[in-house]
């Protein structure tokens, strides 16, 4: 079973989710916050394998809340949900550890199945979402010099066909992608992510994007 902790200032929104979450089997749902200061407090009690965390709310916003979750140590993966806009909430809460990025108006399928890939360990952020939040929020991103520094130690631990496919995390192409772009199997590449997440500290594919246009290794130029 996979549980959830869902937090929203919107009780009619809190509500939806819970009615769709329980309808699945496998999911269940612990508890419910509406603000960030509880969602912290919540998750610290529960222990949810997933935290359905909202963005904007009076108080602790979702952000604020997302640091404090990841910070704690916890087995807590954050699921951030926000409007269709991607703003800078979005990205502020993918750099504070969030584990995945979905619009609320998402597909009802969509939401379960990013639960799912969570709560697995991997990110959700769809490729095409990746290279969206990427596109506005390029600039900010540090890149030439101000990437330089300490670059070359952190990408060393990677093998040339890691760096590889580290870039091409980095631009938003999916497993499906990359395989057929080096003529590998998907498993191999599945292997190669799972390395490369390791190597470089990662928690998933969204902070492995992150980690490459941090270092460099990716410039909204290349893309």
């Amino acid at each position: 079973m996979t549980t959830l902790l869902i937090v929203d200032d919107h009780p009619l929104q809190r509500m939806g989710f819970r009615m769709l979450v329980e309808s699945q089997p496998d999911l269940v749902v612990l508890g419910e916050a509406e603000n960030g200061a509880d969602a912290v407090r919540r998750a610290t009690e529960l222990g949810p394998d997933v935290v359905l965390m909202d963005v904007r709310m009076p108080g602790v916003d979702g952000i604020e809340a997302t640091r404090r979750i990841i910070a704690a140590g916890g087995r807590s993966r954050v699921l951030v949900l926000t409007t269709f806009d991607l703003d800078e909430y979005a990205y502020a809460a993918l750099r504070a550890g969030a584990s995945g990025f979905l619009v609320k108006d998402a597909q009802p399928e969509e939401l379960l199945a990013g639960i799912r890939v969570v709560a697995a360990g991997d990110a959700v952020v769809a490729p095409k979402l990746t290279r969206r939040l990427l596109d506005r929020f390029a600039d900010q991103f540090p890149v030439g010099d101000e990437a330089e520094a300490g670059a070359d130690a952190q990408l060393d631990v990677l093998t040339e066909r890691e760096r590889e496919v580290l870039t091409a995390i980095g631009k938003g192409w999916n497993n499906t992608e990359i395989a057929e772009r080096f003529h590998l199997a998907e498993s191999t590449v599945k292997t190669h992510v799972g390395r490369i997440l390791a190597k470089i500290g990662a928690r998933d594919r969204v902070q492995a994007v992150i980690f490459a246009y941090n270092t460099g290794l990716v410039s909204p130029e290349s893309r």
